[in-house]
């Protein structure tokens, strides 16, 4: 159950205030992001970051200011945030270094199994890669397991990937998973072309060389099995750990007045 924050009155009489984890002390009425076992976090590195993606080089695929994609797009980057700074609370208490590695870039498989949130924290976060790593360590795949899916999908395939620059982030992709006309167009083109297809611009980075046998089935399926296993403790930290600020839920959250679907 997660702890409630508590704010203290100021001992000379002055306004309340809250701990924050890192020991500063917010004002009572300062803007917070939500809670993390009880104690408030500020809503200024929230503030800051969507500052920068509004002056980035992003900034014309980003929604019109106040609009309901727009809050929606404060309450997905809050969600990272909140994602990272819980995965570096859990890094700090298991005595783990995530050290300064650079950010990685999941294929596309692993994005979607992690989940756009989960995805962007851990490509960006080296706290929360360093979790996963140590929640996931002890996850196997039973051999009978591995042998039933070999014997329904046949020899693993061979498959050549890309790394593919957009201006939303770069990332590793097999050709037949882009949409035809722009796999096409970067085929005609050859690898450290850019092209523009649909008014999305691409450039070709880089090549990796399937190995002849492809990822053998049990590295495929244990790296799934962990993948599962860290949103299952991830949504589980979430639930007992945070608590979310009003405004700032979920943008999947069926209550919140943005989250609606236009057909």
């Amino acid at each position: 159950m997660t702890r409630p924050s508590h704010a203290h009155p100021d001992a000379r009489g002055g306004a309340a205030h809250h701990h924050a984890p890192d020991g500063a002390v917010l004002p009572a009425d300062a803007p917070v992001l939500g809670w993390l076992d009880g104690r408030p976090l500020s809503r200024a590195g929230l503030d800051a970051r969507l500052d920068a993606l509004r002056h980035g080089p992003r900034s014309s695929a980003l929604p019109e200011p106040g609009s309901a994609e727009d809050r929606q797009l404060a309450r997905w980057v809050a969600q990272v945030m909140l994602t990272e700074l819980l995965c570096e609370a859990e890094a700090a208490d298991r005595g783990l270094d995530p050290g300064t590695t650079p950010p990685v870039h999941l294929d596309q498989r692993a994005a979607v199994e992690l989940g756009s949130i989960t995805a962007a924290a851990f490509e960006g976060n080296a706290a929360v890669r360093a979790v996963y790593a140590a929640v996931t360590a002890d996850v196997t795949v039973p051999p009978q397991e591995v042998a039933s899916y070999a014997e329904a999908v046949g020899d693993p395939p061979t498959i050549e990937e890309w790394l593919l620059s957009t201006p939303d982030g770069d990332f590793w992709a097999a050709p037949g998973t882009l949409p035809q006309r722009l796999s096409s167009a970067l085929t005609e083109a050859g690898p450290g072309a850019t092209v523009t297809v649909d008014d999305r611009t691409v450039t070709w980075l880089d090549t990796r060389a399937p190995t002849p046998e492809g990822q053998p089935h049990d590295e495929r399926l244990l790296d799934a099995a962990r993948r599962v296993a860290f949103v299952r403790w991830l949504d589980h930290a979430r639930a007992h750990r945070l608590r979310l600020s009003p405004g700032l839920e979920h943008p999947g959250d069926p209550t919140q007045p943005d989250n609606h679907h236009r057909h």
